[in-house]
């Protein structure tokens, strides 16, 4: 295989961020948005944050979820993308500081090769404020865009992100993009795309 596409989630393969749409439905929606804001411009350390953000949320029924899948909304051109890379024999991953009750039904439903996400730990029909495992953070995302192109035999390698825990993934790749991203991502990349389509990125690869 040539091709190793490696894409965040929030805010890049969708337009949302997960956490802050669990907020809202929780109350939460100022308290949350204000730990995500600092923790997006590299003020934070993002496993701490992230355990600040899922705290807030204990006691929300767990179908919630379901109600915030139906209000996500994929970015312009991720299946154009998504087709041109499968049909260059390539392979599409996502990793995401966000959660896999989200993540895993969008990841089938677009045909992703790959997923990596966090687990929001749910008991009795409710979600507990806890993350299970290990938080996926920076370190957590390179470590996946590099286990995923040796297990894929990936010979090239393209990171896209927007925000500081997307940082140590791009360093990684052959060629990392910054989509509609934070300061410090756009200085950092290769590459800076400034809209909200990912097709220009069809041109690049």
């Amino acid at each position: 295989m040539s091709l190793l596409v490696v894409l965040d989630v929030d805010s890049t393969l969708i337009g949302q961020e997960v956490v802050d749409l669990l907020a809202d439905a929780a109350g939460v929606g100022d308290e949350v948005a204000a730990i995500t804001a600092a923790a997006m411009r590299g003020e934070l350390d993002f496993a701490g944050s992230l355990t600040r953000r899922v705290a807030l949320l204990e006691g929300l029924p767990a179908s919630v979820l379901s109600e915030v899948r139906a209000r996500i909304t994929v970015t312009d051109g991720v299946p154009e993308l998504l087709a041109a890379v499968h049909a260059a024999g390539g392979a599409v991953g996502a990793v995401s500081g966000g959660f896999r009750q989200v993540l895993d039904p969008l990841a089938a439903e677009l045909g992703l090769d790959r997923r990596h996400a966090n687990e929001l730990e749910v008991e009795d029909g409710r979600l507990t404020g806890r993350v299970l495992g290990g938080i996926v953070d920076a370190a957590a995302k390179r470590e996946r865009l590099l286990a995923w192109a040796a297990e894929l035999g990936a010979t090239r390698t393209v990171a896209v992100g927007d925000g500081a825990n997307d940082l140590a993934m791009m360093g990684a790749a052959d060629l990392s993009v910054a989509f509609d991203a934070k300061p410090a991502v756009r200085a950092a990349a290769d590459v800076s795309l400034p809209g909200r389509s990912l097709l220009p990125l069809l041109a690049l690869l």
